[in-house]
Protein backbone atom coordinates (compact mmCIF):
# COMPACT_ATOMS: atom_id res chain seq x y z
CA UNK A 1 0.00 0.00 0.00
CA UNK A 2 3.05 2.03 0.95
CA UNK A 3 4.64 1.62 -2.28
CA UNK A 4 1.47 2.00 -4.03
CA UNK A 5 1.31 5.82 -2.60
CA UNK A 6 4.47 6.86 -3.14
CA UNK A 7 4.00 5.74 -6.34
CA UNK A 8 1.09 8.13 -6.95
CA UNK A 9 2.58 10.95 -5.29
CA UNK A 10 5.21 10.73 -7.45
CA UNK A 11 3.18 10.62 -10.41
CA UNK A 12 1.25 13.44 -9.23
CA UNK A 13 3.81 15.74 -8.45
CA UNK A 14 5.59 14.62 -12.26
CA UNK A 15 2.15 15.07 -14.09
CA UNK A 16 1.53 18.41 -11.69
CA UNK A 17 5.15 19.76 -13.08
CA UNK A 18 5.00 18.51 -16.49
CA UNK A 19 1.10 18.52 -17.20
CA UNK A 20 1.67 21.35 -20.12
CA UNK A 21 4.23 19.41 -21.67
CA UNK A 22 2.30 16.11 -21.70
CA UNK A 23 -0.70 17.18 -22.80
CA UNK A 24 1.72 18.74 -25.68
CA UNK A 25 3.30 15.72 -26.73
CA UNK A 26 -0.03 13.51 -25.65
CA UNK A 27 -2.01 15.63 -28.11
CA UNK A 28 -2.90 13.84 -31.55
CA UNK A 29 -3.28 16.44 -33.59
CA UNK A 30 -6.86 15.87 -34.40
CA UNK A 31 -8.12 18.31 -31.45
CA UNK A 32 -8.25 15.44 -28.78
CA UNK A 33 -5.73 17.03 -26.19
CA UNK A 34 -4.57 14.92 -23.33
CA UNK A 35 -5.72 11.71 -25.03
CA UNK A 36 -2.08 10.22 -24.91
CA UNK A 37 -2.08 10.70 -21.08
CA UNK A 38 -4.93 9.33 -20.29
CA UNK A 39 -3.99 5.91 -22.52
CA UNK A 40 -0.70 5.73 -20.17
CA UNK A 41 -3.05 6.78 -17.22
CA UNK A 42 -5.97 3.84 -18.33
CA UNK A 43 -2.65 1.28 -18.79
CA UNK A 44 -1.12 2.02 -15.36
CA UNK A 45 -4.84 1.25 -14.19
CA UNK A 46 -4.84 -1.81 -16.44
CA UNK A 47 -1.33 -3.33 -15.11
CA UNK A 48 -2.37 -2.31 -11.95
CA UNK A 49 -0.12 0.26 -11.10
CA UNK A 50 -2.82 2.94 -9.88
CA UNK A 51 -6.13 2.51 -9.00
CA UNK A 52 -8.93 4.31 -10.64
CA UNK A 53 -8.99 6.49 -7.75
CA UNK A 54 -5.66 7.45 -7.87
CA UNK A 55 -5.85 8.00 -11.36
CA UNK A 56 -8.77 10.11 -10.83
CA UNK A 57 -6.52 12.15 -8.16
CA UNK A 58 -4.03 13.13 -10.32
CA UNK A 59 -6.94 13.92 -13.61
CA UNK A 60 -8.34 16.44 -10.89
CA UNK A 61 -5.17 17.61 -10.08
CA UNK A 62 -4.23 18.30 -13.61
CA UNK A 63 -7.66 19.87 -13.99
CA UNK A 64 -7.24 22.41 -11.25
CA UNK A 65 -3.21 23.26 -12.04
CA UNK A 66 -5.01 24.11 -15.13
CA UNK A 67 -7.75 25.91 -14.61
CA UNK A 68 -6.04 28.29 -11.57
CA UNK A 69 -3.10 28.79 -14.53
CA UNK A 70 -5.80 30.11 -17.12
CA UNK A 71 -7.63 32.27 -13.93
CA UNK A 72 -4.31 33.88 -13.22
CA UNK A 73 -3.74 34.94 -17.13
CA UNK A 74 -6.80 36.03 -17.44
CA UNK A 75 -6.41 38.17 -14.17
CA UNK A 76 -3.02 39.44 -15.83
CA UNK A 77 -4.76 40.42 -18.80
CA UNK A 78 -7.86 42.23 -17.27
CA UNK A 79 -5.20 44.28 -15.09
CA UNK A 80 -2.95 44.93 -18.07
CA UNK A 81 -6.21 46.64 -20.30
CA UNK A 82 -7.16 48.00 -17.20
CA UNK A 83 -3.59 49.41 -17.14
CA UNK A 84 -4.06 51.10 -20.89
CA UNK A 85 -7.84 51.92 -20.51
CA UNK A 86 -7.22 53.76 -17.08
CA UNK A 87 -4.27 55.75 -18.82
CA UNK A 88 -5.66 56.68 -21.97
CA UNK A 89 -9.26 57.39 -20.40
CA UNK A 90 -11.08 55.35 -22.55
CA UNK A 91 -13.29 52.25 -22.19
CA UNK A 92 -12.54 48.34 -23.33
CA UNK A 93 -15.26 48.30 -26.00
CA UNK A 94 -13.86 51.51 -27.43
CA UNK A 95 -10.05 49.86 -27.31
CA UNK A 96 -11.10 46.53 -28.47
CA UNK A 97 -12.56 48.29 -31.82
CA UNK A 98 -9.87 50.68 -32.31
CA UNK A 99 -7.43 47.76 -32.07
CA UNK A 100 -9.76 45.47 -34.54
CA UNK A 101 -10.06 48.13 -36.96
CA UNK A 102 -6.17 48.11 -37.45
CA UNK A 103 -4.99 51.16 -35.00
CA UNK A 104 -1.72 50.66 -33.09
CA UNK A 105 -1.51 51.19 -29.39
CA UNK A 106 0.38 54.76 -30.13
CA UNK A 107 -2.52 55.65 -32.52
CA UNK A 108 -5.16 55.29 -30.37
CA UNK A 109 -2.89 56.91 -27.25
CA UNK A 110 -2.14 59.85 -29.53
CA UNK A 111 -0.33 63.06 -27.22
CA UNK A 112 -0.53 59.92 -24.29
CA UNK A 113 1.77 57.76 -25.67
CA UNK A 114 4.33 58.52 -23.44
CA UNK A 115 2.30 58.08 -20.80
CA UNK A 116 0.90 54.56 -21.82
CA UNK A 117 4.14 53.47 -22.39
CA UNK A 118 5.49 54.93 -18.83
CA UNK A 119 2.50 52.92 -17.13
CA UNK A 120 2.94 50.01 -18.65
CA UNK A 121 6.65 49.80 -18.11
CA UNK A 122 5.80 50.31 -14.20
CA UNK A 123 3.06 47.78 -14.34
CA UNK A 124 5.27 45.23 -16.06
CA UNK A 125 8.53 46.43 -13.42
CA UNK A 126 5.82 45.83 -10.46
CA UNK A 127 4.77 42.33 -12.07
CA UNK A 128 8.63 40.96 -12.14
CA UNK A 129 9.01 41.99 -8.65
CA UNK A 130 6.07 40.86 -7.20
CA UNK A 131 7.64 37.21 -8.86
CA UNK A 132 10.81 38.34 -7.36
CA UNK A 133 8.92 38.45 -4.12
CA UNK A 134 7.04 35.15 -4.65
CA UNK A 135 10.46 33.49 -5.39
CA UNK A 136 9.23 32.97 -8.99
CA UNK A 137 12.65 34.60 -10.00
CA UNK A 138 15.66 35.38 -8.98
CA UNK A 139 17.39 39.10 -8.92
CA UNK A 140 19.56 38.24 -11.35
CA UNK A 141 16.76 37.14 -13.71
CA UNK A 142 14.94 40.35 -12.80
CA UNK A 143 17.60 42.21 -13.31
CA UNK A 144 17.74 40.79 -16.65
CA UNK A 145 14.25 41.13 -17.90
CA UNK A 146 13.66 44.78 -16.49
CA UNK A 147 17.07 45.94 -18.73
CA UNK A 148 14.82 46.08 -21.80
CA UNK A 149 11.37 46.40 -20.30
CA UNK A 150 10.91 49.91 -21.92
CA UNK A 151 12.16 48.77 -25.17
CA UNK A 152 9.63 45.76 -25.01
CA UNK A 153 6.68 48.19 -23.85
CA UNK A 154 7.64 50.47 -27.07
CA UNK A 155 7.87 48.07 -29.28
CA UNK A 156 4.46 46.74 -28.58
CA UNK A 157 2.80 49.78 -27.76
CA UNK A 158 3.72 51.12 -31.49
CA UNK A 159 3.55 47.54 -32.96
CA UNK A 160 0.45 47.22 -36.13
CA UNK A 161 -1.63 44.03 -35.38
CA UNK A 162 -1.78 41.81 -37.65
CA UNK A 163 -5.52 40.33 -39.00
CA UNK A 164 -3.91 36.77 -36.78
CA UNK A 165 -2.45 38.85 -33.57
CA UNK A 166 -4.79 41.32 -33.05
CA UNK A 167 -7.11 42.13 -30.08
CA UNK A 168 -9.82 39.85 -29.76
CA UNK A 169 -11.34 36.68 -30.99
CA UNK A 170 -10.10 35.61 -34.90
CA UNK A 171 -10.05 33.14 -36.65
CA UNK A 172 -8.22 29.80 -35.44
CA UNK A 173 -8.24 31.03 -31.60
CA UNK A 174 -10.19 30.79 -28.97
CA UNK A 175 -11.32 34.13 -27.50
CA UNK A 176 -7.99 36.34 -27.73
CA UNK A 177 -8.45 38.88 -24.97
CA UNK A 178 -6.80 41.94 -24.87
CA UNK A 179 -3.64 43.90 -26.15
CA UNK A 180 -0.55 42.53 -25.94
CA UNK A 181 1.89 45.34 -25.59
Amino acid sequence: MKKKLIAASVIAGAALTLGSITSAVAHDGKGDRGAGFTKILGGLVSKGTLTQAQVDAITKAMDDFKAAGKAAHDAMRAAHIKVITDTLGISEADLTARMKAGDTLATIAGAKKDALIAALVAFHTKQIDDAVAAGKLTADQATKLKANVKDRVTAGVERAKGPRDGFGPHKGMKGGKGPTA
